[in-house]
């Protein structure tokens, strides 16, 4: 395995942790997991709705492009950064598409 897909590997499972860690952390904090309070916590100002919108777009265009792509390549594993991506995150979706992208093709 090259250096840049141990990178990208790297990168997504760190997006998939890290994330979760913190989600789990404000669940705690919380009471449990409240669908509803997360939305108002992501809604809570400005700042933190731009952040949820910026990362919503980025992850339509990611789909987007791993559809386009996936039709063109017919690399069918790489749909699988799809629900990684919305179920997870960007941060884990994106580098798990790249990793998936980059293998050798036989």
């Amino acid at each position: 395995m090259s250096i840049l897909r141990m990178i990208y590997l790297a990168l997504a499972i760190w997006g998939a942790v890290h994330p979760m860690a913190l989600i789990y952390r404000w669940s705690v904090a919380n009471g449990g997991f409240d669908t509803a309070g997360m939305f108002a916590a992501w809604n809570a100002n400005y700042a933190s709705s731009a952040l949820a919108w910026d990362l919503t777009i980025a992850a339509i265009a990611l789909t987007v492009w791993i559809l386009s792509e996936t039709y063109v390549r017919r690399n069918w594993l790489a749909l699988i950064a799809i629900p990684a991506t919305f179920g997870i995150g960007l941060s884990c979706g994106l580098p798990l598409y790249l990793f998936l992208r980059t293998r050798p093709v036989s």
